[in-house]
C-alpha cells in the first residue's frame, strides 16, 4: 500500500506550554488546532500517570523495534483522536494537515478510522478513500473484500467504489434499525423542553449531547433517557465525554470492529502483525482490551489528565497524534524504500 509521502516531515518535539480547550471557548490556529497562550500547570498526578503510560512519541524508537518482520496496522478513533472536542458535534472538523498525516499513514499500512458516529458522517470528515470506515461503534464497518470469514454472512453485502475495487459492508446490528428509527423520533419528542440538547443520527446508535445543557437540567434528562430504554428492553445506553449514548444490546463494539478487520486483513491470529490503535474516548478501552488480550500491538490513550486505562502508551491530545503519525509513516516510507531496494 505504500505511495510517495507527500511533503513527509519529521517529528517535532512536543511542548508542555501547549494544551487543547475542549470547552465552546475553542478556538482554532491558521492550519492548526486550538491553542491557548496560558501555560499548562505542572500536574504531579499526570507526571506520575506518564510513568505508567510513557509518551508513544518519546518511546517511538522502542515501539517500532518491535515492528520487523510485521505488517503495522493502524487504528484511529476521531473525535478527540483526529480532531478537537468542540461544542457543535457537527463542527468537529479535521485540520488539512491531520488529514494528510492520516493520508500518509494509509498509503503506508493498512488504517482504518473506529468511531461512534455514523459511517457516512466520518467519511464526510475524513474525506480519504484510502481508508477502511467502521462507525457506530464497530456496528457499521466496511472493510477489504476476502472471500471467506467467520462472521455471519447475512450481516455482509458487497460493495464498490467509483473505480469498481470491491468492499465487505458488515452490520451485525442491522436488524435493530427499524427500533433505532423509532427511538430517535422517540427521544426527540422526550428531549425537545430541555434547552441545549442535541440529538446525533449515528445509524445504527443514538448520541444525545448534552455539552449545552444546564446542570439543573441534566437530571431531567438522564430520566427521559432511562424511561425510553426501560421500554426498548433490546438497547442500552452508554456514557462518553458530555453524550449520553444508546445502543443496541449486542456483544459488540470497537475491540469487536478492531477483531473483524483484523480478520478480513488476513492477520486472524496472526503473530506476523503489529496492530495500533489510538483514542481518547471510554468506548476505546474494549479495542485497548483487546490488543492487551492478544499480547500484542500497542494501545495508545489520547488524555491530557489521568485517567484509569488499558492503555500502553499515550498522547498528549490530537496535536500529538499528528505528530505520532508522521513519524510512523515517515519510518514506514523509508523502511518500504529501503526494502525495494534491496
Amino acid at each position: 500500500m505504500a505511495t510517495r509521502l507527500y511533503d513527509a516531515i519529521g517529528m517535532k518535539p512536543s511542548s508542555q506550554t501547549e494544551s487543547m480547550s475542549k470547552s465552546k471557548h475553542d478556538h482554532v490556529a491558521d492550519g492548526g488546532y486550538a491553542t491557548t497562550s496560558e501555560p499548562v500547570a505542572v500536574d504531579q498526578n499526570y507526571i506520575s500517570w506518564m510513568a505508567k503510560h510513557p509518551s508513544a512519541l518519546s518511546s517511538f524508537n522502542r515501539m517500532i523495534s518491535g515492528a520487523k518482520g510485521k505488517q503495522i496496522v493502524v487504528f484511529l478513533d476521531y473525535d478527540g483522536t483526529l480532531s478537537p472536542i468542540v461544542s457543535d458535534p457537527e463542527c468537529a472538523f479535521m485540520s488539512d494537515q491531520m488529514r494528510a498525516a492520516v493520508r500518509d499513514i494509509s498509503n503506508c499500512f493498512p488504517t482504518a478510522i473506529i468511531s461512534g458516529r455514523s459511517r457516512e458522517k466520518v467519511y464526510e470528515f475524513v474525506k480519504l478513500d484510502s481508508v477502511y470506515y467502521s462507525g457506530s461503534h464497530g456496528l457499521d464497518t466496511i472493510g477489504p473484500a476476502l472471500k471467506t470469514n467467520s462472521y455471519d454472512k447475512s450481516y455482509q453485502k458487497r460493495s464498490f467504489d467509483n473505480e469498481g475495487k470491491e468492499f465487505i459492508v458488515f452490520q451485525p446490528a442491522h436488524d435493530f434499525l427499524p427500533a433505532v428509527k423509532k427511538m430517535l423520533t422517540e427521544v426527540k419528542e422526550r428531549t425537545q423542553s430541555i434547552p441545549g440538547v442535541a440529538i446525533e443520527d449515528n445509524r445504527f446508535c443514538l448520541s444525545v449531547h448534552y455539552r449545552h445543557v444546564k446542570d439543573e437540567d441534566y437530571g431531567r434528562l438522564e430520566e427521559e433517557v432511562k424511561l425510553m430504554l426501560a421500554n426498548h428492553p433490546d438497547f442500552h445506553g452508554t456514557r462518553g465525554k458530555k453524550v449520553l449514548e444508546i445502543r443496541p444490546s449486542i456483544k459488540w463494539n470497537k475491540g469487536d470492529a478492531l477483531k473483524y478487520l483484523l480478520e478480513s486483513l488476513g492477520f486472524h491470529d496472526s503473530c506476523n502483525v503489529l496492530p495500533i490503535y489510538i483514542g481518547d474516548d471510554r468506548t476505546d478501552e474494549d479495542a485497548f482490551k483487546v490488543l492487551r488480550e492478544r499480547g500484542e500491538g500497542y494501545p495508545i490513550i489520547v488524555s491530557s489528565t489521568p485517567r484509569d486505562t488499558m492503555a500502553l502508551y499515550s498522547l498528549h491530545n490530537p496535536s500529538e497524534v499528528q505528530s505520532f503519525l508522521t513519524r510512523l509513516s515517515r519510518w514506514g516510507f523509508d523502511n518500504t524504500s529501503v526494502a525495494h531496494h534491496q
